[in-house]
């Protein structure tokens, strides 16, 4: 990838869900910080390289956010931003309805990706960790969500190869298992984790000399939540968050968790990978397939 120059200041705007929103880095009065805004402090040090100026950076994120959210309310706003850099990380609260369609998902991000690559955008993508095995969830419950977290992650690969974009991966590794990283509710980080995020962003960033000041710190700012802050979350604003998705995913996912039952005893569950693997195929066959856009 050869870094273009932009005349500063450096516009970076952030899309998606709670996760860019900053959910699990307080910073008190209610707000979040997150990783996004992390990186945006490490993007650019004097006028050398790829960012030139302050940066200037939008968090357009917004928690319990899906693609169809990004396409149908946060694009337009960024669009009119005109950033250089812009952080597309979405897909989670999608596996966690019943309206999962990965050709939808599919088709939402296609559109995203290219209007953001068609003015000229460096594009930020992550594929994530699924909430089944984040949660700790029975494999029953968890095996339905893992594939359609898997389907997502397929998706957000080969479109972030298409359009060129800086991808993390960040759907394995050490991080997801060590606890420290992550706050109560086990699905968002906590400071920690979202300053390994940043990190991690600014590491590929810099390879491909689109980041010239200096890294983000992993070291926190405040003490890591006690298990009575962490049970006390739960118990307050962490039962609302849940009873919400519950009330929407919970009797699919009895459904989806049947049906891996059903498979599971006649020995055919693989028949339900190579069925979500097929969808996947269908929903990237069935995005248009004229020009490639140009690699960044």
């Amino acid at each position: 990838m050869r870094p273009p120059r932009f005349e500063g200041p450096v516009r970076f705007v952030a899309l998606g869900d709670s996760l860019t929103e900053g959910v699990g880095d307080p910073v008190g009065d209610g707000a979040w910080r997150g990783w996004a805004a992390l990186l945006a402090d490490g993007l650019a040090e004097g006028p050398a390289g790829f960012l030139e100026g302050p940066v200037r950076f939008t968090n357009l994120a917004v928690s319990g956010a899906q693609t169809r959210d990004v396409l149908e309310r946060q694009l337009s706003a960024a669009l009119e931003l005109r950033p250089h850099l812009v952080s597309v990380v979405i897909g989670v609260n999608d596996t966690l309805r019943c309206t999962f369609d990965i050709q939808a998902v599919a088709a939402r991000l296609d559109q995203v990706y290219a209007a953001f690559t068609g003015q000229g955008a460096v594009l930020l993508t992550a594929c994530l960790p699924d909430p089944g095995t984040m949660l700790g969830l029975p494999g029953v419950l968890a095996h339905p969500l893992a594939r359609r977290q898997r389907a997502v992650n397929a998706v957000v690969h080969a479109l972030s190869d298409r359009y060129g974009a800086v991808h993390l991966h960040a759907c394995e590794g050490d991080w997801i298992t060590e606890r420290a990283l992550w706050s109560a509710d086990r699905l968002h980080p906590g400071e920690r984790g979202h300053r390994q995020l940043a990190l991690r962003f600014h590491a590929l960033l810099a390879e491909h000399g689109l980041a010239t000041g200096p890294a983000p710190s992993p070291e926190p700012e405040s003490p890591v939540p006690t298990r009575a802050a962490s049970l006390w979350w739960l118990a307050t604003a962490g039962t609302g968050w849940v009873t919400r998705r519950c009330t929407d995913l919970l009797p699919q996912l009895l459904t989806l968790a049947a049906d891996e039952l059903r498979h599971r005893a006649r020995g055919t569950s693989a028949r339900l990978d190579l069925r979500a693997s097929a969808a996947v195929s269908a929903a990237l066959a069935a995005l248009s397939v004229g020009d490639q856009p140009d690699a960044a």
